[in-house]
Parts: structure tokens; C-alpha cells; sequence
């Protein structure tokens, strides 16, 4: 059976949906994202684009291309209630999707075309996440996923375009090889030193050329430039790990702060740990300085999920690895390895009293908010809580950093 792949994207995303709250901010140039000098560009309008500003790019740098814009700091909250009724819309109406971030859908829809058109189909399901939430999005229509993102990028802002069968490497071949996914700003700068420019060149490439000059990912981009890709739409998404991290309004060189910091992260990814029932059996500890030099240490430990043996081990990581005694821009947790299952309780170091106190905490934790009850130690950080669960399957909805 041939497949048939539909991608959605939710056209600036952010703004949309700050537009659709107040409605003053129509046709007005916006940005999305920190508000401070070290805040990144989340989202921007199309109105901001005439001036250079993109996804990505320093909020400091934006508002001096674009000085009238008006600049949100924006709600991971609010867009994740938006991005769960358009979600909610495609679960009605589409067999299998996959949800592969808060604002882009995918969908398959092989075999659909015996009973019902394809492209009528993606067209009346778009019409009708319009009509029911405001939202502009747009979608391509392909035999893959690949192409099917690359055709909705090109059918932007709020429009659609299919592919058919055959056509996909005719397609892609006049397009910017930037314009393939996986193409990064440091394999973009890699192909352009060898005189790509076009996606038809890398067509006209043998396959291991590619795989000579970028190794396995040349091989990838290949195939993504002539239209090949067999991956498959998973509806459910198993998380391998779970970070947070916090980007200092100032660097700082105040060790207690930073240690409580590290504290407030350790213990709030415990906590999902536990209410998700996973376990973790490796910890990491990230640190960027000001010269943005960036470290990262890992520990393998015992599968666990509770507090006294994870913030140990974090705090330690950090010893060992803070030894530049610079002023410090980023710090970062991250447990990974993760499986299913309930903490182990040790026989010896583990009393009665402590087990009822987690469970406790992570009660009120779970009907009050996720800063309900914490260390006191950890009282500085304000902005580790999550407010979601990193376990339902779905992307996490957080102001993406990448270029719309």
C-alpha cells in the first residue's frame, strides 16, 4: 500500500495565540520569548521577518532590528491549553498521529483513499481546527514524513500543498539544501565550502560521496534529498531522559546560590520521576561559564528516584566539576537512563519515616503545585516547576528555540 503522510504546523505558533487573547496585536510586529538581554527570540511575526529577526536569535539582537515590536514573554502554559484543543480536534478525526511538538502534527493516512479523498480529508480537517480554535495552520500532504514537512514549510503562512506520488525529488530538487531537515547551520556551512547550493546537486551526488564527507548523516541527508524516508508515525512517545536548566539574567559566581539552585532542579525532577513510576540510573550536571565554555559531568548510580540519594550525587558532580571559579551563565540537571518501576527501598539507610514524608510531599505537590513544599535550601529558585508530566507521551511545552 502506498502511504500517505500529512504533516501539520501551527503557523507562528505563539503569536497566534497571543493574537487570538488580545486582539490589539493583529498586524502589529511581534516577539515571543525572554525579555532580558540574555532571553532567545521563541517565536516572531511575520511582520518581524522583513527586518531579519528569527526563531532563535538573541532578544537583545531582535529589538534592535526591530525596535517597535512589541515583545511578550509568553506562557508555556496557555499555548500547551491551545496546543491540547487542536490536538484533541486531530485525535477525533485522524486514525494514527503523532504529536512531535507542541505546535507540529503528524498523521497517516494510508488506505484512506478507497473510502474518502486524502487531500479532501487533510483540507476539511484543517478548515475545521481553523473554525474551532482561531488558529492559522498549514499542512503538506506526501508518501513520508520528510517531504511532508518540507511541503508545509514551502505552503506557508496558513495555506496546504500535496505532493503526489513521484514528484517528490522534482519537489525538492530547486529548493535550498537549508531547507532539508537535519541541515543545521554547521552542515549547511559544511555543504556550501563544497559548492551545494540547491538540493538537485546533492540528487546528482553519488550516495557515497556524501557518506565520505558527513559519515552516516551524509547518508540521511541524502536520502532526505531525494525524498526517501521510511520512518513510520509513532503515536506515543517513550521518554529516554528527563533536564532542566536555568540561563542566569546575570552570571554569577555565588556558590550557595548555585548549589541551592541545583537542589530546587534535582529534587522537582524527582518528583516526575516518581509520579511517572520511572527510575533513573545515570545524573548529569551541565555548566556553561561566561566565556560560554560549557562542561558536563555524568555519574551511573542504582536505579532510583528518591531525593536523598539523587541530590547527593548532583551536588557532588558539581564539586568535581565547578573548578574554574569563573562567573557561571547556565546551570543544568539531567537524569537519563530511564525505566519503569517504583523506588527500591533500602533495607538499611531507608526508615519508615522517610518513605511517608515523600509520599506526603508529592501529595500536596500533585493538588497544590509543584512549589507547594520544597527545601528550604531551594527556596531561591523560582522557575524550576515544570507544571506538567513529562510521561504522557507528549513533547514537552516548552518555548522552543528553533527557527519557524
Amino acid at each position: 500500500m502506498d502511504r500517505t503522510i500529512l504533516h501539520l504546523d501551527l503557523d507562528t505558533f505563539y503569536v497566534s495565540v497571543e493574537r487570538l487573547i488580545d486582539s490589539r496585536l493583529k498586524k502589529r510586529p511581534l516577539l515571543v520569548g525572554g525579555t532580558s538581554d540574555r532571553g532567545v527570540v521563541a517565536a516572531c511575526s511575520y511582520e518581524t521577518r522583513a527586518f531579519g529577526v528569527h526563531s532563535g536569535m538573541p532578544m537583545k539582537m531582535a529589538k534592535q532590528l526591530c525596535p517597535e515590536a512589541v515583545v511578550i514573554r509568553g506562557n508555556a502554559g496557555v499555548y500547551s491549553k491551545y496546543s491540547d484543543n487542536v490536538t484533541e480536534i486531530i485525535k477525533e478525526q485522524v486514525p494514527l498521529f503523532e504529536k512531535s511538538s507542541i505546535d507540529e502534527f503528524y498523521a497517516d493516512l494510508s488506505g484512506m483513499d478507497r473510502f474518502f479523498g486524502c487531500y479532501k480529508y487533510a483540507s476539511e480537517l484543517r478548515h475545521s481546527i481553523i473554525k474551532e480554535t482561531g488558529l492559522p495552520i498549514s499542512f503538506g500532504l506526501s508518501v513520508n514524513k520528510v517531504v511532508s514537512k518540507v511541503a508545509t514549510n514551502e505552503a506557508k503562512p496558513n495555506n496546504q500543498l500535496k505532493i503526489d506520488y513521484g514528484f517528490e525529488k522534482p519537489f525538492l530538487a530547486p529548493l535550498s539544501i537549508r531547507k532539508i531537515p537535519m541541515v543545521g547551520d554547521k552542515t549547511y556551512q559544511t555543504l556550501r565550502n563544497l559548492g551545494l547550493k540547491q538540493v538537485k546537486t546533492i540528487q546528482e551526488m553519488p550516495r557515497d560521496m556524501m557518506h565520505s564527507v558527513l559519515g552516516m548523516n551524509g547518508v540521511t541527508i541524502w536520502d532526505r534529498a531525494n525524498g526517501i524516508d521510511t520512518s513510520p508515525v509513532i503515536p506515543f512517545n517513550e521518554r529516554k531522559s528527563i533536564s532542566t536548566e536555568r540561563t542566569f539574567d546575570r552570571d554569577t559566581i555565588d556558590v550557595v546560590r548555585l548549589r541551592g539552585i541545583l537542589m530546587a532542579m534535582t529534587e522537582n525532577l524527582a518528583f516526575q520521576l516518581r509520579r511517572g513510576d520511572k527510575l533513573t540510573a545515570c545524573v548529569a550536571v551541565k555548566i556553561r561559564y561566561s566565556d560560554f565554555n560549557t562542561y558536563s559531568r555524568q555519574l551511573r548510580i542504582p536505579y532510583t528516584s528518591a531525593d536523598h540519594v539523587l541530590i547527593p550525587s548532583i551536588l557532588d558532580l558539581f564539586e568535581k566539576l565547578y573548578n574554574r571559579r569563573l562567573l557561571v551563565r547556565l546551570i543544568g540537571v539531567r537524569f537519563s537512563h530511564l525505566v519503569g518501576g517504583n523506588y527500591q527501598i533500602d533495607l538499611f539507610d531507608d526508615t519508615q519515616e522517610r518513605l511517608s514524608l515523600y509520599d506526603a510531599m508529592d501529595k500536596i505537590r500533585e493538588r497544590f503545585g509543584e512549589r507547594s513544599v520544597l527545601r528550604a535550601s531551594a527556596m531561591d529558585a523560582k522557575t524550576i516547576g515544570r507544571m506538567y508530566n513529562p510521561f504522557n507521551g507528549q513533547p514537552p511545552p516548552v518555548l522552543a528555540h528553533r527557527k519557524q
